[in-house]
């Protein structure tokens, strides 16, 4: 307490929170939204499926129809958000995906049969579309909004805020379906975000400097060039592009993430199929032990996030960064074989949720060297590295599909864990600070 406070008894004003770490709470809100609307569908199916007359291929068809709309849309998200500004891409992507979830619910009020299955895999579609751009445009924003020793940070934190999503989308709309059913549960889950997106368009801003609420205190602790960088990002052209692939690095972190997103869809997937049809628990347990890795996985998100930036500050960003992929990514593969020999269920039960934990704690130490080597075009570069993570689900999902339906589990974990140690060697090949040419 300062001399002229403490003698009139007076406590010193409380320090104003950063606008910045504002800015990261929506786009931690935004992520665990977009989770929650990709897993509403797949918990809703129970009652989908009987009442619409839907088979469990056409619900398959349903979530290939997700994630291929959310593939295509991430590089192109990029560039639109460095085109638009995160501040108006994240309304207007936010408010699509908010139609489309929407659709589903309604649609069966107007169509039925053929039509009512083409409109779902539209609206499907449409909301992979729409969810695209928010990781990529998300990286942009931070990079805007916080120091470069900082990004894996924000990143592995907003990562847990998807698995608080995906965890919390199970309980909530079990609850409502039993309650009001499925097509109540779907809407009234989807009307809150309405109010997420209005308050985000009235206070957000590009960048600091845009912002009247940043003070020149705020606005002296941010990098200058973060800021630099933020104001060039609407220039964006194919020769920038180019120069992206130019160098090995980017290339070699998008085949890493591939292959480390392999595991990602196996255990977000088919971890209650596999408890289920393997393991031989009831539906009921089953659904609450599948609960157990995305919680875990949270948990890990947060903690790789921290413990990359943390060494990002003593090692350098080099080593600092790849340090968390070098050992987790081999511990996830080992885990993976741990779960699938296990004789004991539980057991494996614990391992896949240790597995998911290990996997989601490179999602910092990733998208923070997307970021290193996207400079003023990190939407742009993030969104060629998560088109890539998109790619590992596309492939696992049909390879999965078929292995599991022989009862070859044991060789769908086994490949897995052969990608988790392709994915970390493909480190000590990345270095995030090289320079690329500067495009002509």
């Amino acid at each position: 307490m300062s001399g002229a406070a403490g003698a009139l008894g007076l406590r010193p004003p409380l320090r104003r929170p950063r606008v910045r770490w504002r800015i990261f709470l929506f786009l931690f809100a935004f992520g665990l939204i977009a989770y929650f609307q990709a897993r509403s569908v797949p918990t809703a199916a129970v009652q989908m499926m009987p009442q619409l007359g839907l088979s469990q291929v056409e619900l398959g068809d349903l979530e290939v129809a997700f994630l291929v709309g959310y593939t295509l849309l991430q590089f192109p998200g990029g560039l639109i958000g460095q085109r638009l500004g995160g501040r108006r891409t994240f309304v207007l992507i936010s408010l699509l995906a908010f139609a489309a979830a929407l659709a589903t619910p309604l649609l069966p009020l107007l169509l039925g049969g053929a039509a009512l299955l083409a409109g779902l895999l539209a609206a499907q579609f449409v909301l992979g579309a729409a969810q695209g751009p928010i990781f990529p445009v998300s990286a942009g924003i931070f990079e805007a909004w916080f120091t470069s020793d900082k990004w894996a940070l924000v990143q592995g934190v907003q990562s847990m805020g998807l698995q608080l999503g995906a965890a919390l989308a199970a309980p909530l709309i079990a609850v409502l379906m039993s309650q009001f059913g499925w097509q109540r549960a779907l809407v009234w889950t989807a009307l809150p975000v309405l109010a997420v997106i209005l308050w985000w368009g009235l206070y957000a801003r590009n960048t600091p400097a845009e912002h009247p609420r940043v003070s020149a205190v705020e606005l002296a602790e941010l990098d200058a060039a973060a800021a630099a960088a933020a104001a060039a990002a609407g220039r964006v052209t194919l020769a920038r592009v180019a120069a992206l692939l130019a160098t090995r690095d980017l290339p070699l972190l998008t085949l890493s993430y591939v292959c480390m997103n392999y595991l990602f869809y196996l255990i977000a997937n088919w971890c209650l199929v596999y408890l289920v049809q393997e393991r031989h628990f009831d539906i009921v347990e089953g659904g609450f032990l599948a609960a157990a890795p995305p919680l875990a996985a949270a948990l890990g998100a947060g903690a790789g996030g921290y413990l990359a930036s943390l060494l990002g500050r003593r090692l350098g960003v080099r080593r600092g960064l790849r340090l968390v992929p070098l050992v987790s990514l081999p511990a996830a593969g080992l885990l993976l074989y741990v779960a699938v020999d296990a004789t004991n269920a539980y057991l494996a039960v614990v391992a896949l949720a240790a597995c998911y934990f290990c996997v989601e704690m490179n999602e910092g130490p990733y998208w923070a060297a997307g970021m290193h080597l996207g400079g003023a075009d990190a939407m742009a570069a993030t969104g060629l590295l998560n088109t890539g993570g998109n790619l590992g689900g596309i492939l696992a999902t049909p390879i999965v599909a078929r292995l599991s339906a022989a009862h070859a589990w044991r060789s769908v974990f086994l490949i897995g864990t052969t990608l988790a140690f392709v994915s970390a060697a493909a480190w000590l090949l990345i270095d995030p600070q090289r320079r690329r040419a500067a495009p002509p």
